[in-house]
């Protein structure tokens, strides 16, 4: 399949999906839910991210897999970039308080390429075996099993201290405390922030049906898939 300006569209929009997750990951949300302050597991990252998933299975219903697969590999590549790159601007203008090291912006690097690559790739995979059944089937279970592994990935390989020889770790992460803040029993902060992260990204994938629902049914002949 040659690359098509047709295809534009996909690979800008997870670009853009891409960069904005990784600038709005700095910012933790505000407030509260009832005992529960959200800013202990969630930040405004983990609202634009599952966007990407939206992304690689409009362009699979529209182009099928090979072309999806190509979208994401763009997606990766931005990710990677904008992990190394994108923390250091925010500090140096003012948006964050604490500079990065940047042996420790290598491992959120490879944390961050390997959850994407791995889970936007499984993503299209179980898509594709789905594409036939119900138009909803492939669309959510290609991206909850692809949130899981993306979260799986990224909180353990960034912050898990088995993964030390990737780079330096982040201590406040490591740090024990109630699990989501409010449970009875301890864990590592960085596990009640994958929870969090997790919890969105299933919401979000099941709000992203509408969108991919009304985009979808305007194409009549989608790729067939290969």
């Amino acid at each position: 399949m040659k690359f098509s300006p047709r295809y534009l569209p996909f690979v800008a929009a997870m670009a853009l999906v891409v960069v904005a997750a990784n600038i709005l990951v700095q910012f933790p949300v505000q407030g509260q839910l009832g005992p529960l302050a959200l800013a202990d597991i969630l930040t405004w990252g983990a609202f634009a991210y599952p966007i990407a998933f939206l992304v690689t299975d409009l362009a699979n219903r529209r182009y099928g897999p090979r072309m999806a697969r190509r979208v994401v590999f763009v997606g990766f590549m931005v990710a990677v970039v904008c992990s190394i790159v994108v923390p250091p601007l925010l500090f140096q203008y003012g948006l964050i308080e604490f500079e990065t090291a940047s042996d420790r912006l290598v491992r959120i690097a490879m944390a961050s390429g390997s959850a994407f690559l791995s889970a936007q790739l499984l993503d299209v995979t179980v898509f594709n075996w789905l594409r036939r059944q119900s138009w909803w089937r492939a669309p959510i279970f290609g991206t909850l099993a692809g949130s899981v592994i993306d979260t799986a990935i990224f909180f353990t390989i960034a912050f898990a201290a088995a993964f030390a020889f990737a780079g330096p770790g982040d201590d406040f992460a490591l740090q024990t405390a109630p699990l989501m803040g409010v449970l009875p029993f301890e864990a590592s902060r960085w596990v009640s922030w994958a929870l969090g992260d997790m919890g969105m990204k299933l919401v979000i994938a099941v709000v992203a049906l509408i969108p991919y629902r009304l985009i979808a049914a305007r194409w009549s002949q989608p790729a067939v898939a290969v």
